[in-house]
């Protein structure tokens, strides 16, 4: 076995390697019942709805923030947020908040100003102070927390690439939308931020996603983010590339937060290396090593995914849906390979595909994951690759062989001086029933069409 092929990687990253769950646009009180569910489909985390108030029945409204001040929106409100969280601590799943630190919700529709939550949920919450005052996670609902003053130049971003306009100019829709209103990162900004991620996190929250961190400057993040905030917490953020070194959203936007940051972030350089590697003209050896290329993300510090909530939800990203037979043999490769932290996608039917309704719990999945925490702490060889197979070893526990092509991959490996065991049953955790038990120096490894392989002793 060549030397070259041998890719390990420190056991204090492969630690960190825990499948989230994505429960998209799911009810907190939903994401609480199937508690024991998610548990004993080997999940260590769950990433939930955007937890403020918000209002529309849309997907996309809860990524529009009236105020942080409260938990309120048709997915549940500050009480079923606790619970939920609560009910997933016990079992030792922990909660990734989703958290707008960007800009807050476009009302322009309704009113002139850039007051927050604005005056008719103020009179809302004077309607009603009880209830209110008991969903309240800090300050004085009595009044609005921002004004026109707490945001930048009202200019929508024109230029995708160019840093600046990205990072303080506002995103809009187009025909004539005046956009999301953007933040500024001034001092009072930042402290109205901070004290909402120190009251999730007093709820027992353990982590924060920040979305369109693409936006913002770094010192806005890192102004947010301090030490004692992220102190026993997991960030990442959400930098949507085109690839990984040398395109340029990649170079001038990731590498830069990378760089500037401690946080994870979604890894999009292997997402497209991965496509790549499944399209007709590529080749799986393609994912040999996608690190060593500048196409993925050091594993410590990446959240993999085939797919994200933006890619069927948004036109404008549905060129990276995979075709659902490579996206399930994707995520055999995601969870068998060493590095990152694995990301189911489980919906509810917003974009209409009816692929992810209950993707959690898949039969499939929960094999992956099964063999996933198996192997957590081992490093990874690979054994064999070419146009339409690849084949890796996790230390002497599990083996994963994946065929993207239309017709058996039969490969042959030498197994001398090889770490796997002999005369002992790896046997499939996607439940085909396959067994590989070795018994001479040259096994030969049998993949069925479009199919993968997660063999664990």
């Amino acid at each position: 076995m060549c030397a070259a092929l041998l890719l390990a990687a420190g056991v204090a990253g492969n630690a960190q390697a825990d499948a989230i769950l994505h429960a998209f646009n799911w009810r907190y009180a939903d994401v609480q019942a199937r508690a024991a569910e998610i548990q004993a489909a080997g999940y260590k985390a769950v990433l939930v709805a955007p937890a403020y108030k918000s209002a529309g029945s849309q997907w996309w409204a809860r990524y529009q923030p009236q105020d942080y001040r409260v938990i309120h929106h048709p997915l549940g409100d500050t009480t079923t947020f606790r619970n939920m969280v609560s009910a997933l601590n016990a079992r030792g799943v922990h909660v990734y908040a989703d958290v707008l630190l960007n800009h807050m919700a476009n009302e322009s529709g309704q009113r002139p100003d850039l007051n927050y939550p604005g005056t008719s949920i103020i009179n809302l919450y004077n309607g009603n102070p009880t209830y209110y005052n008991g969903i309240r996670l800090f300050g004085n609902l009595g009044f609005n927390f921002l004004s026109a003053s707490d945001f930048g130049e009202a200019r929508c971003i024109s230029n995708y690439t160019d840093v600046w306009q990205v990072q303080n100019w506002r995103l809009c829709g187009g025909g004539g939308d005046v956009g999301l209103p953007d933040l500024k990162n001034s001092s009072y900004v930042i402290s109205q931020q901070q004290e909402y991620l120190r009251q999730l996190k007093a709820l027992g929250v353990k982590g924060f996603r920040i979305d369109a961190a693409k936006h913002m400057p770094l010192s806005h993040i890192n102004g947010v983010l301090t030490t004692d905030i992220k102190n026993g917490m997991y960030v990442f953020g959400e930098i949507i590339t085109g690839a990984g070194a040398g395109e340029i959203e990649y170079d001038r936007f990731l590498q830069p937060y990378l760089q500037g940051t401690s946080h994870a972030a979604y890894d999009f350089p292997l997402q497209t290396q991965i496509r790549n590697a499944f399209s007709f003209s590529g080749s799986m050896s393609a994912l040999v090593d996608p690190l060593a290329v500048g196409q993925a993300l050091q594993g410590a510090r990446a959240v993999t995914f085939t797919v994200t909530h933006d890619i069927p939800n948004n036109s404008g990203f549905r060129y990276a849906l995979m075709d659902p037979t490579d996206e399930t043999l994707a995520y055999a490769y995601l969870f068998g390979r060493n590095g990152g932290k694995p990301m189911v996608y489980s919906d509810n039917n917003e974009s209409g595909d009816n692929r992810w309704v209950n993707a959690y719990n898949r039969n499939d999945i929960k094999g992956m994951i099964r063999f996933h925490n198996a192997v957590q702490g081992n490093d990874m060889q690979v054994l064999s690759h070419g146009s339409c197979h690849i084949i890796f070893r996790r230390g002497s526990l599990g083996i994963v062989g994946i065929n993207k092509c239309g017709s058996t991959v039969n490969a042959s490996v030498n197994m001398n001086n090889s770490v796997l065991w002999w005369y002992a049953n790896y046997t499939d955790t996607l439940g085909s029933g396959s067994v590989v038990n070795i018994g001479s120096a040259n096994y030969t490894f049998s993949l069925p069409a479009r199919s993968a392989r997660m063999w664990l002793r």
